[in-house]
């Protein structure tokens, strides 16, 4: 089931995100464990799941690290999101059994295998093992009202720039008429002319393209973005999440912009005009958005990437 957004300006609710983790750190590992035969039954384990299985992890035999934790000295630390959206899916196995994690934005690929949240797209990341963690900031899905064809022809921005990239890319067109960039710094340097109100995500809808960009590691706004009835504009993505960006493909479920966002009007004008191809890539990229909206999947995925992890490195 999706996570649907009533255009309500605080996303999802942090509030009701941290009882569900702590009502699961209260429960017992035993009766999570007692569910797990059932919840894997064959009934799920079809050729996609399985295929997203070994993307997310690669895992070949490995040795655990002798730093690896076991699962019951996994304790919370600043990270609190990432602690409970980890820790559910932990409660299925062992106790005993040890794990190599790394929270927050993780754009390198670690020594040994690891859980992350993202990682490179490109190079050799098979110790890169992807969960599906900080899902109260990264997975949202709206359910847009507002045809496509109804929206303003003008492309949409904000977020905070405290990367290079980003930092250039509002810069650049913070003033320009096709678009509304803006920056929402809340630290360092805000008393500029690119600083911008934030704007909800019901105004954001508003507007026929949503640029995603990407700053530590993802895009944040490309989940919500992709599950819109605007069409998403981005450069070629070189970091990816539980969502696979690596698998997306340019004008198929994104409009690709070059590196440097020079041909942004240019793709403003074309997709204006041309709404049918428009179209058919924001279908596209709706596609690609449910394969992440059914919970029971979801889990049984996020369930067998651990136990993989845990059988590759023969502790199973």
């Amino acid at each position: 089931m999706k996570n649907i957004i009533r255009f309500d300006p605080n996303k999802n609710s942090k509030p009701v995100f941290y009882a569900k983790g702590i009502i699961n750190f209260l429960t017992p590992s035993l009766f999570y464990r007692s569910k797990l035969e059932k919840l894997l039954s064959n009934n799920y384990l079809n050729k996609s799941i399985l295929d997203r299985v070994n993307y997310y992890n690669k895992c070949t035999y490995f040795d655990v690290p002798a730093e690896a934790k076991t699962i019951k000295e996994f304790k919370r630390d600043k990270k609190k999101v990432y602690y409970f959206d980890l820790l559910k899916y932990l409660k299925y196995f062992d106790q005993n059994l040890r794990i190599s994690y790394k929270f927050g934005d993780v754009n390198y690929i670690p020594d040994k295998p690891t859980i992350v949240k993202s990682r490179p797209i490109y190079g050799d990341n098979k110790n890169s093992v992807i969960m599906k963690l900080n899902t109260v900031r990264h997975f949202i899905f709206v359910d847009d009202k507002l045809k496509y064809e109804d929206k303003m022809d003008k492309a949409v921005w904000r977020g905070k720039c405290y990367r290079p990239n980003r930092v250039e890319f509002v810069k650049t067109f913070y003033d320009k008429d096709f678009c509304d960039i803006g920056q929402t710094n809340t630290k360092g340097e805000r008393d500029v002319a690119w600083q911008k109100p934030k704007m909800s995500l019901k105004n954001q809808l508003k507007y026929k393209f949503i640029v995603a960009i990407e700053g530590n590691d993802v895009a944040s706004n490309l989940k919500w973005a992709m599950s819109s009835n605007s069409l998403v504009l981005m450069a070629k993505p070189k970091f990816e999440t539980w969502f696979m960006e690596g698998r997306l493909k340019p004008n198929y479920h994104y409009a690709l912009l070059k590196d440097d966002y020079s041909d942004m009007e240019e793709k403003i004008e074309y997709y204006s005009e041309n709404i049918n191809e428009a179209k058919e890539i924001i279908k596209n990229a709706h596609n690609h958005v449910q394969m992440f909206t059914n919970r029971t999947v979801e889990d049984i995925i996020s369930i067998l990437v651990l136990k993989k992890y845990f059988e590759t490195s023969n502790q199973l």
